[in-house]
């Protein structure tokens, strides 16, 4: 669910937040952490990252289902490699509460460590086991060891009984397609992957000091975390306040009324801690706050300093007190929280409970202080409509409708708009209904799926080679009912995937007697509609009430007698005497409940691998054949590669259709594409020697397209050697560039550096040679001058002098000798790019006259303002002014958009336009031939240029780019 957020004006007082005010905050939280996240994987060094992310499990098996998962993590890049990952299941897979589990988990870290040949001591940490009392020495080389570590720890253990479709993946691990859009190609954006986006601007609140930071697996709580504050020495909950008809379902705080107040948050003291609190308890505890709301517990925990030493020491001494607690079978309340220890009003109580004294005892020495997140959105996935709305209400824009799916056209089914397909494969003759997930499934043909379903996983067996439509008989229809989930679950020793579905607001945890309800119906209907006795679904052993979770209810058959009984149980049948129902009630069946302990993750994780496998394949096979390859033929090679079994043929036959791409589609398709594809097939099939060998004509052709771009026959001209070209033929291919007569003059041009606001790389072919492109930037003085220049002058000696401000120096006699490729060593091959783009090289007036060409920047080498490019605008404007050329802005900055690529750079037109038009500009360009440039001057009050030039700072740190701050 998803609250509002409050101003700072007043403590706690706000006014609630328009919709889309809401969204382009999570828009803007989102993208801003995710571009940390990619920081920290790809310069963990230079932004922090987290030394170890650990996640607890309900069980063994699902800890090696969140392994896989992590492991898949670390490969496409959402954990750094040098990050420490772990999944660790409650001991003996039984339930010990999120403060147990806690505990639990880090002293699992710790012996993870030790077997990584981490300097730990087995046999101290053993012996740390043993021992109560926090001060024994024997495990601080442990405490000591962890207690410089950065930790993300990660609650997704559990049954989902609320979500029960999301049981086989993990609910952690279910899709959320933000920004999916952004990535059309790459894999379908996880919940878990979100939540490492916004963790991994939490870890610099700690700075270097060690500690914990504990998030929950159903929650996707967006708030800038880089903004966090953490007390020393102690624990911090974040907090954000709610309606008071959301915290009867939750956790609340009730906070001191003393407290730290600051612009984006506050921090107070805790007093106390409520489960799920009534109005009386509310009122009782003053709970509630001046503006009629409360503070929701949003279970994120950070541990800081002495608060996380301690919370080490505890884990050594409380492990043996755990495994004793799981062998007498004593209970072991959730309310076990560790936020509890920490708070001194529940600690009467929490002595009273098992494992209490111990924490009380640890952790009671250090405060608990609650983080007042003004700006927090509590994105809740604790039911399947939950999920459902977060997908399709005000953060519906953020959504990806469409990620790496196979869909076909509108004239042969009916699907949704506002239907959200990923990793799927939907036949003809199929009809998805509004606002419905489908995922990792495969659709056959006769299935209509009605509105605000979720479809998960529903992929149609082949039979003896057939193709799924094959299999399928001609008069086989299914129909999924309006508000319906619908899943398959692979279990240990069975070859049937069994069917799972429900309705999408059953509550499995609610009993026959209390409005219990499968399909959308009460139970009693359902036995009486269906002809089915209770004691079918619930033998007379069981002990807790009767429910959806444990009614025997899926049965166990061939693939498409199970969904023609999905069919009857639905409702949509009412064949109960003929057949259907015998056919029930001799089959094998089973609950959700020993689903969820039966699942076999392995099958279930190598056949979603090769599913999405099979669909990449499908994509690039289509780019391939069509010639259009407007897709991520790389990211796809990555997709297709999961399949360890064929994946590497599948990229060895599209290999095999490279020669005959270009030959197909020369008229449409640009070199460089068909290049680059044969670039990225050889990668996938580990050549990277012939891959390196090719590399260099995708750059070579991305510069003759540039060319060409630029100016129409421009790309013929540079290529053309200068002994075929006459001087009146080269002015009809590059009228108004230069006069082939020199005049002996001198000219010095002098350029500012610029700051790039937004819109960087849409700037960079071949990107700008297809799409539109827009850049904000600004032209900025450095000390009171303009630090980029040159001089050029004219002199009677035949040739070309260079210099530059480094001291290197350069006579070149015969420019007609000067040719690409350059070295990239080479000190002077931006200036002899200038001569080429320029048409001097071209011009035989240098056998009797010749140039010398000073250039300076003062500005550090790889400073991020532009210099190379800025420092190219300005002796290509040079050479034309003392040619007498087109000395334009707009066509300065086209030529040294072909000088980058004729260097091998790379480059776009943003940096030069920033030097070459003063001030804050908006700039556009338009693909085409030529490539259309529109520069937008906007105007800044005098206000805001004096705030700017008072305010911002410009400082070199040593690495190859600037920091920027407006303080």
């Amino acid at each position: 669910m998803e609250m509002e957020t409050p101003s700072a004006d007043k403590r706690f007082s706000t006014t609630k937040q328009r919709p889309n005010r809401r969204k382009a905050d999570l828009a803007a939280v989102l993208r801003k952490s995710w571009y940390h996240l990619r920081l920290s994987v790809r310069h963990s060094d230079r932004v922090p990252t987290w030394d170890a992310i650990v996640l607890t499990a309900a069980s063994p098996q699902q800890a090696q289902l969140y392994d896989w998962q992590l492991s898949r993590a670390k490969r496409i890049g959402r954990i750094s490699a040098s990050t420490i990952t772990l999944a660790v299941p409650d001991p003996d897979g039984q339930r010990i509460g999120s403060g147990a589990a806690t505990l639990h988990a880090i002293l699992a870290l710790a012996a993870h460590y030790h077997k990584l040949g981490l300097p730990l001591d087995p046999e101290q940490v053993a012996t740390a086991g043993n021992n109560s009392t926090n001060n024994d020495a024997s495990h601080m080389p442990m405490v000591s060891f962890l207690a410089k570590k950065h930790i993300l720890l990660l609650h997704a253990g559990g049954d989902s009984k609320r979500v029960p479709w999301a049981n086989p993946m993990g609910k952690v691990f279910l899709p959320l397609p933000y920004m999916g859009a952004d990535d059309p190609d790459g894999p379908v954006p996880l919940l878990f992957e979100h939540v490492l986006a916004i963790a991994s601007c939490a870890r610099q609140a700690f700075k270097n000091e060690g500690g914990l930071f504990i998030m929950t697996g159903d929650v996707l709580p967006c708030f800038d975390a880089s903004t966090m504050i953490l007390p020393e020495d102690a624990s911090c909950i974040i907090t954000v306040p709610i309606t008071l008809d959301i915290a009867s379902n939750h956790g609340v705080i009730v906070a001191s009324q003393r407290e730290i107040m600051a612009k984006s948050y506050s921090v107070s003291l805790v007093d106390n801690l409520l489960q799920k609190p009534s109005m009386q308890e509310l009122v009782k505890y003053n709970a509630i706050l001046d503006d009629g709301r409360t503070l929701l517990d949003t279970g994120i925990i950070a541990a800081r300093g002495q608060a996380w030493v301690e919370l080490v020491k505890l884990s050594c001494s409380c492990e043996p007190l755990i495994l004793e607690l799981l062998k007498s079978r004593k209970e072991m309340s959730l309310y076990e929280d560790l936020v509890a220890a920490w708070v001194p009003a529940k600690h009467e109580w929490l002595q009273q409970r098992p494992l209490g004294q111990e924490l009380v005892s640890g952790l009671g020495k250090t405060k608990m202080f609650s983080y007042f997140a003004f700006d927090l959105l509590f994105l809740h996935f604790g039911t399947s409509s939950e999920v459902l709305d977060h997908l399709s209400g005000a953060s519906s824009g953020l959504v990806g409708r469409r990620h790496l799916c196979s869909i076909p056209a509108t004239t042969v089914s009916d699907i949704a708009a506002s239907a959200v397909v990923l990793s799927s494969k939907i036949a003809p003759g199929v009809s998805v209904g509004e606002d419905s997930l489908i995922y990792d499934s495969s659709i056959f043909s006769g299935v209509q799926i009605g509105s605000q379903c979720i479809v998960v996983g529903i992929n149609v067996p082949g039979d003896n080679g057939k193709t799924v439509e094959e299999t399928v008989e001609d008069s086989f229809r299914f129909m999924l009912p309006d508000r319906h989930c619908l899943w398959e679950v692979p279990l240990v020793g069975c070859i049937e995937r069994v069917i799972v579905y429900c309705g999408l607001h059953d509550n499995p945890k609610n009993s026959l007697s209390r409005d219990g309800t499968f399909c959308g119906r009460p139970w009693k209907k359902v036995l009486h509609d269906l002809g089915i006795q209770e004691t079918d679904l619930w033998s007379s052993t069981v002990m807790q009430d009767k429910c959806l979770w444990n009614a025997n209810i899926f049965a166990i058959l061939p693939y498409f007698e199970m969904l023609t009984l999905a069919t009857w149980l639905t409702g949509l049948s009412d064949q109960k005497t003929n057949y259907l129902l015998p056919l029930w009630k001799n089959a094998r069946r089973v609950s959700l409940e020993e689903l969820h302990q039966s699942i076999d993750f392995t099958k279930m994780c190598i056949g979603s691998s090769n599913h999405q496998a099979d669909l990449a394949a499908g994509i690039a096979k289509a780019c391939i054949n069509y010639g259009m390859l407007g897709r991520n033929l790389s990211q796809l090679c990555e997709e297709i590669l999961q399949n360890d079994v064929s994946g590497v043929d599948m990229c060895k036959d599209f290999l095999d259709l490279c020669p005959k791409l270009q030959e197909q589609n020369s008229k449409i398709l640009p070199k460089s594409r068909a290049y680059q594809v044969h670039v990225d097939l050889l990668r996938a099939c580990n050549d990277e020697a012939k891959a390196c060998e090719l590399e260099h004509k995708v750059w070579a052709a991305v510069a003759d397209e540039t060319a060409s771009a630029v100016k129409y026959g421009f790309k013929e001209y540079l290529l053309e050697s200068p002994s075929k070209m006459s001087a009146s033929t080269y002015q009809n291919k590059f009228d108004g560039c230069v006069d082939r007569f020199f005049h002996p003059r001198s000219v010095k041009v002098e350029l500012p550096v610029r700051v790039d606001f937004v819109g960087g790389w849409s700037d960079t072919p071949p990107w700008s040679l297809e799409r539109a492109g827009c850049v904000l930037n600004m032209a900025i003085n450095l000390e009171g001058s303009l630090p980029i220049g040159t001089i050029i002058e004219t002199t009677k000696t035949a040739g070309v002098l260079i210099s530059d401000d480094a001291g290197n120096q350069l006579h070149i006699e015969d420019v007609t000798s000067i040719a690409t490729p350059f070295d990239s060593n080479d000190p002077f091959r931006l200036v002899k790019s200038a001569l080429l783009v320029t048409g001097i090289v071209h011009d035989n007036s240098l056998e009797s006259i010749g140039l010398l060409i000073r250039t300076w920047a003062n500005v550090p080498r790889g400073s991020g303002l532009g210099t190379s490019s800025i420092l190219a605008a300005a002796v290509v404007k040079g050479l034309l002014q003392i040619t007498k050329g087109d000395e334009s802005n707009e066509n300065v900055a086209r030529l040294v958009l072909v000088l980058e690529q004729l260097m091998g750079t790379g480059g776009g037109w943003q940096d030069q336009i920033g030097g070459l038009y003063p001030g804050i500009k908006f700039t556009a360009s338009f693909p085409g031939i030529p490539l259309r440039l529109q520069v937008i001057p906007l105007l800044a009050s005098p206000q805001l240029i004096l705030e700017l030039q008072q305010r911002l700072l410009v400082i070199f740190t040593g690495q190859v780019i600037f920091r920027m701050w407006i303080v």
